[in-house]
């Protein structure tokens, strides 16, 4: 039985809804030790069987860092970072920033992860393997 989560960025103009297919206890969540995820105190989660959907009313930031195979989404009036996503094998798939979620004091502690030490094939590969599928709505 899958579960809805729910959140949002700092001003709420971006929604998001996760369904997990394990209550949200069950999650330990991955922080990035770049300088780029640290200096914003990201957590990601996510889960192959996992749906995430992102709905801004605003247009998002859409950054690159490290390899540049993958886009960071940011509220353009908070800046707060929602999400991280990359086209995979034709598939939109991603990672949310769990910070976001209305819930994420239910999630166990996170585990601290290095993705710089991957070059970017294996990048793709754990992507491909952990992100969840992700569906983006924002103003053209």
């Amino acid at each position: 039985m899958s579960s809805l989560y729910l959140g949002s960025c700092h001003c709420n103009q971006v929604e998001l809804q996760l369904t997990l297919p394990k209550p949200l206890q069950k999650y330990e969540p991955r922080a990035c030790d770049c300088d780029f995820c640290m200096q914003r105190d990201v957590m990601y989660l996510s889960d192959p069987l996992s749906h995430l959907s992102i709905l801004s009313t605003i247009n998002l930031i859409h950054s690159k860092q490290g390899s540049e195979q993958a886009q960071f989404l940011s509220c353009v009036n908070c800046e707060q970072l929602v999400a991280v996503v990359s086209e995979i094998d034709g598939e939109l798939r991603g990672a949310i920033n769990a910070e976001c979620l209305n819930d994420s004091s239910l999630m166990a502690k996170p585990i601290s992860v290095n993705p710089q030490s991957l070059n970017p094939s294996e990048k793709r590969e754990r992507w491909a393997q952990n992100w969840s599928r992700v569906s983006l709505s924002e103003p053209d």
